[in-house]
């Protein structure tokens, strides 16, 4: 879909929005909010939409929101003047792979229900990305298809028409994955149905720096690729954390020791003594 076909669909769905998919989409939206609310300072919601989410915002937050349909905003702009939402702070038509805000300007940028919707989710996630402050988070919640089962056979007859729909039925995970700032903190499916996912990024400058440092080492020929590489740092680390594990449980375990107690006595010299130990020990 291009930019023009994403206006004409929410063109279209803006009389009725609120009443079908942002019911279907009401607890994701809510759960996201939620943890918004014990954060502080300034909020972008990247796709607000008519302003479901608004509402549900906390006053000791200041909240921007950006949408690309005007059909949208007008709907979005009824809702913060009918319930006198003073803390938003403005609403504006603005396309999420061009963000007209400097960098790093938001403790907490948010975007729901967007990435199956945009032309480039690429862009857009190293926007929401670059307005996003250092320490602060950048929350998704999204559609991710499958590629099993009877929901993996609908979501693939249902991708030709992705213009009619306005949002794209087959969506891998990993095409949200692509910022080297973002470090991937929770993930969570949500209500109904598990059919949408919440996904939490810290972004943290320098995070992907040794990451890309080992990809130009590669390209370099000075580091072998990934895949002929026996055994990965991380599966040691795994392998090595796991063991440990063993080993407490196994020294919390009163049985170990009843165990390791019996094989000792039996083990052990029946007339041992005293002089025993004396001649044994050297004592």
């Amino acid at each position: 879909m291009d930019t023009d076909s994403v206006r004409h669909a929410y063109r279209r769905w803006a009389p009725v929005y609120d009443y079908t998919f942002g019911q279907v989409a009401e607890a994701g939206r809510k759960h996201a909010v939620e943890i918004i609310n014990k954060r502080k300072g300034r909020v972008l919601e990247v796709g607000v939409g008519t302003g479901l989410s608004l509402p549900c915002y906390g006053a000791h937050l200041t909240v921007t929101g950006i949408d690309l349909s005007p059909e949208m905003l007008d709907k979005a702009r009824e809702k913060v003047t009918r319930k006198k939402l003073a803390y938003v702070d403005g609403l504006h038509e603005m396309d999420a792979s061009a963000l007209g805000f400097a960098d790093e300007s938001f403790d907490t940028v948010v975007a729901m229900y967007v990435l199956t919707v945009v032309p480039d989710p690429d862009k857009v996630m190293r926007e929401l990305e670059r307005v996003c402050a250092p320490g602060g988070e950048v929350i998704l919640v999204n559609h991710f298809s499958q590629e099993e089962g009877v929901r993996g056979f609908i979501e693939r007859k249902m991708a030709g028409f992705a213009d009619l729909l306005g949002w794209h039925a087959v969506f891998e995970v990993d095409r949200v994955l692509v910022c080297d700032d973002l470090r991937l903190v929770d993930r969570r499916a949500l209500r109904p149905f598990g059919l949408f996912t919440m996904l939490r990024f810290v972004k943290e400058p320098g995070f992907g720096l040794a990451p890309q440092a080992a990809r130009e080492m590669i390209a370099k020929g000075r580091l072998p690729a990934r895949g002929r590489i026996a055994e990965p740092v991380r599966v040691r680390i795994k392998w090595s954390v796991a063991r440990g594990l063993v080993h407490a449980r196994r020294l919390l375990d009163s049985n170990y020791w009843r165990s390791l107690y019996r094989r000792l006595r039996a083990n052990w010299p029946i007339s041992a003594g005293p002089a025993a130990l004396d001649h044994e020990g050297g004592i």
